[in-house]
């Protein structure tokens, strides 16, 4: 999509057209009624300053339209091909896949949630590496990275709407 275009869709529309950026609505609330943006670098500060304000809330609801890393998201929409394709450095190692399941159970069962991470530009076994440092956080420590990675995604992703 064109940021011309995205500027003069109707609110409902300019939400739908990034609803899978995150799963957040009032972050898509936000980002649409700021519209119109003089070009893509304001775009992203203003979703990027929008995106800081989110807290515990924000990542519960957001963590619903992501799988465990390592699995394959279901369903023919946006979202979830480019979680497929965000996670296809994963690859089919079964040993790869076997680590990766242990160490989400493993992470699940510490923090309450899945583990969340950029994948796009990680291996599969830097995103284990990473599962793995991460377990020795306190709850707050990961609650801020995990935040972080779910920035980074949506950012990302946003960008990639207007490519």
């Amino acid at each position: 999509m064109r940021l011309e275009t995205f500027n003069q869709l109707s609110a409902e529309q300019a939400q739908a057209a990034i609803a899978h950026c995150v799963a957040i609505p009032r972050w898509r609330q936000a980002v649409a009624a700021a519209r119109p943006y003089a070009n893509m670098a304001a775009l992203i500060a203003q979703a990027g300053a929008l995106a800081q304000q989110w807290d515990e809330a924000d990542f519960s609801q957001a963590l619903t339209a992501h799988p465990r890393i390592g699995e394959r998201a279901a369903g023919e929409e946006k979202a979830a091909a480019l979680s497929r394709r965000e996670q296809a450095a994963v690859g089919q190692d079964a040993a790869l896949q076997q680590a990766l399941r242990a160490a989400n159970l493993a992470y699940e069962e510490r923090f309450g949630h899945l583990f969340l991470i950029r994948a796009r530009g990680r291996s599969g076994e830097a995103i284990l590496a990473e599962l793995r440092r991460r377990l020795a956080n306190t709850p707050g420590e990961e609650q801020r990275e995990a935040l972080a990675q779910l920035r980074e995604i949506t950012l990302l992703r946003l960008e990639e709407s207007f490519a």
